[in-house]
């Protein structure tokens, strides 16, 4: 990629009483670099409560309502740990291939901000619960592993609202002290797409393993990007810019690319990266300078006072482990290889855990799962996606379709009618069974022979030449014989016992 850049220079003349312009084209390409990139995710934890107190962690409450004496960091009080949380942490380091401490501790990190009430965050940033590990990805180039620095807990801080009050910046602590993990990769990404791929993954993995519901909109999902670039072939690091604010993948991925480019626009022009924290504007695709970055040194670390060491022996890991449930590689695994599904249908029904879960239940009753497959990324999926909803919001029960899944597979109505006409009476009256209302509509298919020979042979009558033209060779034309005696038995007809009816006419 290559951009054209134009300088603009006055060079003064004071002797002479005059400036010259002088206008300089260059060329800027952009190729010649190369990113690296590290992410930091921040996700919420889906506990009841808070990580050091019982206050709730529930999201949406009004503000200032989740929170007690221990939240807002008054003197006296003591924090306890969350014992779910660190369940919870341990469950996504197993799951990310993470090696996990066994003594572990938390430690104070002193920074000031008006939505940290106790003036400190209690961490695990300097002896992280969860050490190395990866995620798995795919892109365009390929499938690679992206490798983890750690995975730690810590609790999150409140929340400042400067668009309340036109003179005020108002805070909210109910999210203080609500259980976060911290995902920290090595800087080991080199584009966008990666990033986007990776940030997909994660929060498909969080979802499936039910520690975080990975919404983004509503901040239980964070990520920072930190962003550098360098010649290719170089192997030292650039100066690295932390991004910020970013509360989609989408945007994650936006806030990466316009940062690759604006820092090698920078260097193009003589210029030099500043070290710094910067906010992504997703109105208009730009960032902006908060501040420079801190460094580690900067906030003090020390162990927490007030929290006592704990320890994660073998059992609680073993424990842990086999209550894993099954994950999205893992599924599309079985799914091709025990069920001979397509690698697509396998990675979509994979793609969110309600669908894989949804699925898991329709075949337990109907077998047969390419059907199943089938109704779930067609019929089922448009309807979800005209409604705009999830299949929590489904209101057919997975028992419900695997009866009308075998209600078409047992022959006695077609595919076409189950979907156009069935299905969306099951929807109107999920009490009545797919049979009750086939029945009450006069749909089910006809196997009687002396009903449908009839039929065929007025089809046959019908198209004199084409009969011909079958028999002279071209078989293709049996698909619009078995068209005609469906349509003029009103989709009644069982078109496998047409076929087979067809077949011995035409002979």
């Amino acid at each position: 990629m290559e951009d054209v850049r134009i300088k603009i220079y006055l060079r003064p003349y004071p002797f002479a009483g005059f400036c010259i312009l002088i206008i300089m084209s260059a060329t800027i390409d952009y190729n010649k670099y190369e990113a690296v990139i590290g992410l930091e995710v921040h996700a919420q934890l889906l506990t009841e409560s808070k990580l050091f107190c019982n206050d709730s962690a529930a999201f949406g409450g009004a503000p200032n309502t989740h929170i007690s004496p221990i939240t807002l960091g008054h003197p006296g009080t003591l924090p306890r740990m969350n014992h779910k949380a660190v369940e919870y942490a341990v469950r996504l380091g197993l799951a990310c291939h993470c090696e996990i401490a066994q003594e572990n501790y938390f430690a104070r990190k002193n920074y000031f901000y008006p939505d940290l009430p106790k003036g400190y965050q209690v961490s695990q940033h300097t002896a992280p619960i969860c050490n190395g590990g990866y995620v798995a990805i795919t892109t365009a180039t390929g499938e690679r592993n992206i490798q983890l620095n750690r995975i730690h807990l810590e609790e999150d801080a409140g929340k400042s609202l400067h668009d309340q009050d036109p003179a005020n910046t108002l805070v909210d602590y109910n999210r203080a002290g609500v259980p976060l993990v911290e995902i920290v990769t090595e800087p080991d990404l080199f584009n966008a797409d990666e990033a986007y791929a990776y940030l997909t993954n994660l929060r498909r993995l969080v979802r499936y393993l039910d520690v975080c519901d990975g919404n983004m909109e509503e901040g239980s999902m964070r990520c920072d990007a930190n962003i550098s670039v360098r010649l290719k072939g170089v192997t030292t690091l650039g100066t690295k810019v932390e991004v910020k604010n970013m509360n989609s993948i989408r945007n994650v991925k936006r806030a990466i690319e316009n940062e690759i480019k604006r820092q090698i626009e920078i260097i193009e022009t003589g210029g030099t990266i500043i070290q710094e924290t910067r906010s992504f504007d997703a109105s208009n695709g730009s960032s902006f300078s908060l501040r420079s970055k801190e460094e580690a040194n900067d906030y003090r670390y020390f162990p927490e006072p007030d929290l006592a060491p704990f320890r994660i022996t073998a059992d609680y890991l073993e424990s842990i482990q086999r209550a894993l449930p099954a994950l999205p590689d893992e599924l599309v695994q079985k799914y091709t290889q025990q069920y001979g599904l397509p690698e697509y249908d396998a990675r979509v029904l994979c793609d969110d855990k309600a669908t894989a879960d949804y699925f898991e239940q329709v075949i337990t009753v109907a077998p047969q799962h390419k059907a199943a497959a089938n109704w779930l990324l067609g019929p089922v999926k448009q309807y979800l996606n005209e409604h705009s909803c999830g299949l929590e919001q489904f209101p057919l029960t997975a028992a419900a379709l695997a009866a009308l899944i075998q209600l078409v597979e047992a022959g006695k109505v077609s595919f076409s009618i189950a979907s156009s006409r069935i299905f969306p009476e099951m929807i109107q009256q999920p009490g009545k069974t797919p049979l009750e209302i086939a029945t009450a509509l006069n749909l089910l298919q006809d196997t009687n022979v002396d009903n449908i020979s009839p039929i065929i042979d007025e089809v046959l009558a019908k198209y004199p030449g084409k009969v011909a033209e079958y028999k002279a060779g071209k078989k293709g034309l049996i698909g619009l014989f078995v068209g005609e005696v469906m349509k003029l038995s009103q989709g009644k007809a069982d078109p496998k016992l047409t076929n087979q009816l067809l077949a011995e006419k035409l002979k």
